[in-house]
């Protein structure tokens, strides 16, 4: 609702005292010379600055420019005569018009002014983003200040210290206007107020239709207005060279000083216009509104400043929020996988907490869910650097335990403030079990197939970054079917309840979401996630939280098959057939020629380095997946063989044949894989 800053609304005005008249200048905010950012106020047009020779002028002559004292009453002097005819308050109460020649008291006294830019400030000022600013500053303004308004910024908005590059060109960002009777129905504005219903000038619907896209031309007049800085009347001979550029050819302005003209000054450049016009109807823009209009563009210009920086911070955090996450989860062989991830806020949308799945050699993966301390860019940054080695730390396939070590280590390095908490998981589908070490992380919960919550028990380590700490691992069971959640302390640690009346909570919910699927099907993973938030009051986000869920699926042991073979030079035969005799047995013998094929490729280049049996195994899933391993480090390196080489082509006919191939090192060796499709 637009507000109507009008005081004196319902009361009769006080009668015109002879004396002598005083200045119309002289009390509006402050005086001349000072701004309210501290700077110097640029005096309006028409305007002089007193000689030195004047101010030295006796004490009993008054000075203009000195804020008047206010009466007792609390009612300000006035600045011109007082209007005949009955008060606003007077006429909305009855439904009667003002008679003829008469004009409204809004914005007649010095004292008005000043409770309307003040209450107009406040107003811009509670915007946050782009929009509230230039919304703020269309409401605040219409109609208690102007009848209608266009608002022009730069297009794009330069941020902070960068230099626009390109010609200068305004958009219209936003404009606010009275709906005239013309239009239809009651007039209201565009907040949906009810203005007084003699207020209609056609007019002023023309102007509202400008052109959008306005490119200022160097030199012109448009340019030389905005450089100016100060606004101007729309009849001054500034204004009326530079608005038919702004507003496009062919739109005019009411007559008389019914509009002005104000530029829109950032912190270091002009950055937008903002027009203000008054219907014919309307008393006049006076000497004094341009201060007002000043002060409205100042608070202005420096509040979109503030937004644009505001929304370029925004930015970043989310842009570092979605790098510091996994963009999606991978599908690992034998586990479904589904995550959340909440911010303490939405005005902080980055913290310390995150989660992760690293497909691992044999099928297996690994589950990661950790929490820096904090909630800011930093926290953030040391959770991208854990995340990063905790990952190449995967890749070397150390044990859970020897993977929190080499992060506490990384976490002093960072520095001696860097603590996190961690928790490491690695699932093997084939054995179905799982193999999870602590580093002072809440315990996770297995939710089992017949509906009953678990909480793991393990040894809960101390967090990484304290140094000098053994980790432990422990070995557990993971039946087919059970879901495995691992979260943050967010979740279930706020100010209305401790980390394990939270954690037994967190239990019993997993626990009654399972009954309502039955013994035989667990919940959707999804659904549980989404489930599992729900515990969540108005009042316990005071945390951020990530969220992972682990169902387990794994492998049968039908699907699998596994032979250690010696590193000799008959091994590649049987190796085939091996493999043969198994894809007759799972029905895929139109695979056989190109299993037979890659695998005594593979198993070839094994047993010519390896000096210790080599492990051959075949996985039957939505693929057909074939493992080499040998005690050799080194991978293998796919290149180019040449016309006299006599080899180097086995892995060229891995690559072009296979679905997918790939080389793991181990702390024993490495494995060499590859997958087919079964159809």
């Amino acid at each position: 609702m637009t507000e109507h800053l009008t005081p004196h609304e319902g009361r009769k005005a006080p009668a015109a005292r002879p004396t002598a008249p005083a200045d119309p200048r002289g009390a509006l905010l402050r005086s001349p010379g000072t701004s309210e950012e501290g700077g110097t106020a640029v005096p309006p047009s028409g305007e002089h600055t007193q000689s030195p020779a004047h101010s030295a002028s006796s004490a009993a002559e008054p000075d203009p420019h000195r804020p008047r004292p206010v009466p007792e009453s609390g009612v300000p002097s006035q600045s011109g005569p007082v209007p005949v005819g009955p008060p606003d308050g007077e006429e909305r109460r009855s439904g009667q018009p003002r008679p003829p020649g008469t004009g409204p008291v809004a914005m007649r006294r010095d004292g008005d002014r000043l409770r309307f830019v003040g209450a107009a400030t406040r107003r811009i000022a509670r915007g946050i983003d782009l929009d509230e600013i230039v919304m703020g500053l269309c409401r605040a303004t219409v109609p208690t200040f102007s009848d209608a308004i266009l608002v022009y910024l730069r297009d794009p908005l330069p941020v902070g210290d960068e230099r626009p590059t390109g010609p200068l060109v305004l958009r219209l960002r936003r404009s606010d206007r009275l709906r005239s009777i013309e239009e239809g129905g009651e007039d209201t504005d565009t907040d949906g107020g009810t203005p007084p219903a003699h207020q209609s000038a056609p007019d002023i619907t023309d102007v509202m239709g400008s052109a959008e896209l306005c490119e200022v031309r160097p030199g012109g007049a448009l340019a030389e207005v905005l450089r100016g800085v100060r606004p101007v009347f729309a009849d001054s001979a500034a204004a009326r060279a530079a608005l038919p550029e702004l507003l496009g050819e062919g739109r005019t302005l009411p007559g008389g000083q019914r509009g002005i003209l104000a530029p829109l000054r950032g912190r270091r450049r002009v950055i937008g216009a903002a027009v203000f016009l008054r219907r014919p109807d309307r008393p006049a823009f006076e000497a004094d509104d341009l201060l007002v209009a000043a002060q409205l563009a100042t608070h202005s210009a420096l509040g979109i400043d503030k937004a644009v920086l505001y929304g370029r911070e925004a930015y970043i955090a989310d842009e570092l929020q979605r790098t510091m996450l996994p963009e999606t989860l991978p599908r690992p062989t034998g586990v479904r996988l589904a995550s959340r991830y909440l911010p303490a806020a939405e005005t902080a949308r980055v913290g310390g907490d995150w989660y992760d799945a690293i497909p691992l050699p044999g099928s297996r993966v690994a589950l990661v869910v950790g929490d820096v301390m904090g909630h800011s860019m930093t926290s953030a940054a040391i959770m991208g650097q854990l995340r990063t080695t905790a990952q190449t730390l995967a890749g070397l396939d150390l044990p859970p335990q020897e993977v929190l070590h080499h992060l506490d280590e990384q976490a002093q390095r960072l520095g001696s403030d860097r603590m996190a908490t961690c928790l490491y998981a690695v699932y093997d589908p084939v054995s179905h079990r799982i193999t999870i070490a602590n580093a002072g992380h809440p315990p996770p919960v297995l939710l089992h197939l017949g509906g009953r919550a678990e909480v793991l028990r393990m040894p809960p380590g101390a967090p990484i970054g304290v140094g000098g700490v053994d980790f432990e691992a422990v070995e557990l069971d993971a039946p087919a079917g059970a879901t495995l959640l691992l979260y943050t302390d967010g979740l279930v640690e706020s100010r209305l309840r401790d980390v394990w009346t939270g954690i037994e909570q967190l239990r019993e919910r997993l626990a009654a979401t399972a009954q309502l699927t039955g013994p035989d099907h667990p919940p959707p993973l999804e659904a549980l996630c989404d489930e599992v938030l729900d515990m969540l009051g108005p009042g316990d986000r005071d945390d951020d939280i990530a969220l992972l869920a682990a169902r387990f699926d794994g492998i049968a042991p039908s699907d699998v098959a596994y032979w250690f073979l010696e590193p000799e030079d008959a091994t590649p035969s049987r190796a085939r057939r091996l493999a043969r005799s198994a894809l007759v047995r799972w029905g895929l013998e139109e695979l056989t020629d190109s299993v037979e094929l890659l695998v005594s490729e593979v198993v070839t280049n094994a047993v010519r380095y390896a000096s210790r049996p080599i492990t051959l195994r075949l996985l039957r899933t939505d693929v057909l997946r074939c493992e080499v391993g040998d005690d050799v480090p080194q991978l293998p390196r796919l290149r180019q063989a040449r016309a006299t080489d006599e080899g180097g082509r086995g892995l060229y006919l891995v690559n072009k044949m296979a679905r997918r191939w790939g080389a793991t090192r181990l702390s024993t060796g490495k494995v060499v894989w590859f997958e087919l499709n079964r159809n």
